[in-house]
């Protein structure tokens, strides 16, 4: 990954302050080295996310970490700034060679790969850790180039790729000190398991390094692979209810399916939704309303399994950078967007599963930030609100639109 310029001007840790609140964990609080610190204050972090905290708790006494968080918790940042701080207070000793990481972070996507390999390069801008992102659908030698040109400490890797690279013996694991398995679930679903097992294979014994695990659901099957992989895991726990409704307002709007695409221009004629995600089933339908909002000028453009890869990351820099306003996605493609400040997540169709509601509305509202989740519910869509409300544990009332946003009747 390119590395951040940094300014070298002397840093005044009393320059950063923030008042202690009840209820709340300062990054002041954890004592992370200056280095730290400093990236910290320059990325406006103040108090640590409930998952943050705990993950913070737990590594200062050295534990493995089996946590259950959404996205949107701040888990990365967790993960990444425990690594980090374990790597300035217990520099490598002896020799190194290139392609032989500290610490490795395997993921299920190529987009959430490239997301902790940027989060690492802000949170480590002071820190001189070197962190490289390998997944496939990029250039093979240009990636194999960047990790001949000096040491890494930290690897994010999707598993096909890193299988390659080892393979290859570009890439050694033989002393990864610190391992993290993100989205476990996904991978589970996604048939990978076979190959993190293979790859856990070539790091040291569960004994001799440290791993976190973190997944959407802790089901049985999610804590047996936790126990194979590590040695007495600890549980952290952030509930998918408190995910879904802390910093998220939800409005459910009640609506025939011939009016959706009005209401939705409408809404989009409020200048408060400056980034706006919105979400469909299908590919097709997908590209169809894609196509509909760029015929009425509106600046947007589709994510879907159907986007070649290279695409797919200018399209998602694009979204970041707010040269597109509007991103139209799948839940396929979806997952892998991890961009703060969406101001508004819209289901222009209902999920067919709760679980994807809860991922749908947590691209917004991310890490302490509030956000707007509008669902459209149709006659052909309402009949999964009573799972998701069960799902969530609150109730989602559905109103109907104000006649303004509303095409006149006829």
């Amino acid at each position: 990954m390119p590395q951040p310029v940094v300014d070298n001007t002397p840093w005044d840790p009393s320059s950063f302050q923030v008042p202690p609140e009840e209820g709340k964990t300062r990054f002041h609080d954890i004592n992370l080295p200056e280095e730290l610190m400093h990236a910290i204050c320059d990325l406006g972090f103040q108090y640590c996310t409930p998952v943050q905290a705990e993950v913070f708790t737990k590594a200062r006494q050295g534990e493995n970490i089996s946590g259950r968080a959404q996205t949107g918790t701040g888990k990365t940042a967790a993960f990444l700034i425990t690594i980090m701080a374990d790597f300035l207070r217990n520099p490598v000793q002896g020799e190194r060679k290139n392609g032989t990481p500290r610490a490795l972070v395997i993921a299920p996507t190529r987009e959430l790969v490239i997301q902790i390999a940027k989060d690492a390069v802000g949170l480590g801008k002071y820190t001189g850790i070197r962190c490289e992102a390998v997944y496939g659908g990029m250039d093979y030698d240009k990636q194999r180039r960047q990790l001949n040109a000096g040491f890494v400490d930290i690897i994010a890797a999707t598993p096909g790729r890193l299988l390659d690279y080892a393979s290859k013996r570009v890439i050694d694991l033989s002393r990864v000190e610190m391992m993290v398995i993100d989205e476990a679930d996904r991978m589970l679903d996604m048939g990978f398991i076979p190959d993190v097992r293979r790859i856990i294979g070539q790091t040291p014994r569960k004994e001799q390094r440290r791993t976190m695990l973190f997944s959407a659901t802790l089901t049985d099957d999610v804590k047996q692979l936790a126990s194979q992989w590590m040695s007495d895991p600890v549980e952290v726990e952030i509930e998918p209810d408190q995910v879904a409704t802390e910093t998220v307002e939800q409005i459910v709007y009640s609506v025939t399916s011939r009016d959706k695409f009005p209401l939705l221009m409408n809404l989009l004629k409020d200048p408060s939704f400056r980034r706006v995600l919105i979400f469909g089933n299908r590919r097709d339908r997908t590209k169809r309303l894609t196509d509909r909002l760029k015929r009425e000028r509106i600046s947007c453009d589709l994510l879907s399994g159907a986007v070649e890869q290279r695409r797919r990351l200018n399209i998602l820099e694009d979204f970041r950078s707010g040269r597109t306003r509007v991103l139209v996605a799948t839940d396929v493609a979806g997952r892998g967007i991890h961009i703060d400040d969406v101001t508004h997540v819209i289901n222009y169709e209902f999920p067919y599963e709760p679980e994807d509601y809860v991922h749908r509305i947590g691209r917004t509202g991310r890490v302490g930030t509030e956000g707007t989740a509008i669902s459209f519910a149709c006659e052909d869509e309402s009949f999964i609100i009573p799972d998701i409300e069960a799902y969530i544990g609150r109730e989602l009332p559905c109103r109907v639109p104000d006649e303004s946003l509303l095409p006149p009747r006829r």
